[in-house]
């Protein structure tokens, strides 16, 4: 899309009682996972109740996930998730969507910045001066790659941290807390790997 063209507007997608959704810019019937593919193609869509008009994208956007979950790509830590259930109704509630929201879009940041370093590396190592300039383009290219690869890991590590808490004495005894001892031994573990990640560079 050129600078000066407009910015296109989300696709209405409604969903009708029978579950079915249609797409009101194609006019056509689609699935979960056409919505899926215009999600990692960064269409927006905004998903209508066909009866109602209420807004139902987070609903929607929900039901991807747990889609993409019982079909075996498991990517949400049943610790994480246990203890996002956990805040609902917590006072906490209110701070966890602009915590996450940050957090991945800090994590997308470094995805683009890594794809960047490989794209520069390769063009480097396929430059008319390849041939006088090898050796240093794949040491210095290689290291900002690794070093971008432990600047991720090292975030990744963080993202969940806040979720790992001790209760509260005033907090009901059946909210369910990760054991803080089995959370450390997997941070430790994860650490030890950056460490020996950062020996070998």
């Amino acid at each position: 899309m050129a600078d000066n063209d407009p910015p296109r507007l989300p696709i209405v997608i409604k969903k009708y009682a029978n579950r079915r959704l249609y797409d009101t810019e194609a006019s056509v019937y689609i699935t979960l996972d056409s919505l899926a593919e215009m999600v990692r193609a960064g269409r927006e869509f905004v998903v209508l109740d066909a009866k109602t008009g209420d807004d139902i994208t987070r609903a929607v956007l929900t039901q991807i996930i747990v889609e993409e979950e019982t079909r075996g790509r498991n990517m949400l830590p049943l610790a994480f998730l246990r203890q996002l259930i956990a805040y609902y109704g917590d006072r906490m509630q209110g701070v966890v969507p602009d915590y996450l929201e940050r957090m991945m879009s800090d994590f997308a940041n470094q995805q683009v910045q890594l794809r960047s370093t490989v794209q520069r590396t390769m063009e480097t190592l396929l430059s008319p001066e390849v041939s006088k300039n090898l050796s240093p383009a794949i040491t210095t290219g290689m290291q900002e790659v690794g070093r971008q690869n432990l600047e991720m890991m090292d975030r990744a590590m963080t993202l969940f941290a806040p979720f790992y808490r001790v209760p509260d004495a005033s907090e009901a005894p059946d909210v369910a807390v990760v054991p803080v001892a089995e959370v450390g031994g997997e941070l430790s573990a994860l650490r030890a790997e950056v460490a020996e990640l950062r020996r070998e560079l």
